[in-house]
């Protein structure tokens, strides 16, 4: 976002004095009312400044985190259709997809890219959102566009060598997960307490890029996340508790654990306590044997709600 003039606070551009102090470049330069700046010019602008830099011997800081533009200069994923080329139609904003009702989207998602609308619900509108909105961009459906970065050999997270192999990744963080496989170093930084900034966040980053400047290794240790070699990127769960369909086997671990799935299964487990509660008044009801027939027997009626419990 900070690609485009204006929005300065809201996504917290640096300030004109910081960029005084050091060279920054791809900050409001795109005019939002006129421009649709799409990945594709992200990864082909900022490719080549970085390479421009490490002509001249410098090192090229990349500051930034939507994994969908990071992925893009940090791997040779395969877009390169542009959007001129699809012809004029004006590309549609991902907010105003997500306007729409999901199983349109969905209906819509899945006449252009079926494979990717059988493993996305119709309600998680932002997911088939930016589907319909790759294709858009690229040309290809979001499914091509994966399938195609896992065609080529090599070490990036879905396929594909390293542009710039000789690099490291700080990662702020304030939680205990950690980057997937097949990624360069990452030096997780724990941010979860301000008051520590400078001891936690500020001096090791700084010990870990003088090291990095210098060739040699830091003295901190990368993150590592346990490698399941069994492990299904693309197995498809249903969790019909919180009416939700979940890919791969990692994030299904991850999911089941998460806050909203263990909400959804006490708010569950208290209505299965009530509905026992409720069976159990009715069996012991001395009026229970008083009901008129066409309503049913109480042996009838605790069944079916034992059934539907």
């Amino acid at each position: 976002m900070q690609v485009y003039e204006g929005l300065d606070i809201i996504t917290n551009k640096v300030s004109a004095q910081e960029q005084r102090m050091c060279q920054h470049h791809m900050i409001s330069f795109v005019d939002p009312l006129v421009t649709n700046y799409t990945v594709v010019d992200f990864r082909n602008k900022a490719t080549a400044l970085i390479e421009d830099i490490f002509a001249r011997d410098k090192i090229p800081i990349v500051v930034g985190g939507t994994n969908y533009y990071i992925e893009s200069l940090l791997w040779k994923v395969l877009v390169n259709t542009k959007p001129h080329e699809m012809g004029t139609k004006k590309l549609t904003d991902r907010k105003e997809l997500e306007k729409e009702d999901g199983h349109v989207l969905h209906k819509r998602l899945s006449q252009v890219d079926p494979e990717m609308a059988a493993k996305l619900h119709p309600h998680d509108k932002r997911k088939v959102a930016r589907s319909l909105q790759v294709f858009e961009e690229t040309g290809i459906s979001h499914s091509e566009f994966l399938h195609r970065q896992h065609a080529e050999e090599g070490g990036g997270p879905l396929g594909g060598p390293l542009k710039f192999p000789n690099l490291c990744i700080l990662w702020l963080h304030a939680d205990q997960t950690g980057p997937g496989p097949s990624v360069p170093p990452v030096y997780g930084l724990e941010v979860s307490d301000v008051s520590k900034w400078e001891e936690s966040v500020l001096e090791p980053a700084l010990e870990i890029v003088q090291s990095f400047i210098q060739g040699h290794k830091p003295a901190a240790a990368p993150v590592k996340m346990p490698c399941n070699e069994m492990e299904n990127k693309r197995s498809y769960h249903m969790c019909d508790l919180c009416d939700r369909i979940i890919i791969g086997d990692r994030e299904w671990a991850a999911h089941i654990k998460s806050k909203s799935h263990l909400h959804q299964l006490r708010k569950r487990r208290r209505l299965d306590l009530d509905a026992l509660a409720t069976i159990e008044s009715q069996s012991i009801s001395p009026d229970c044997d008083k009901e008129p027939e066409e309503k049913g027997s109480p042996g009838k009626n605790e069944k079916e709600l034992k059934s539907g419990v």
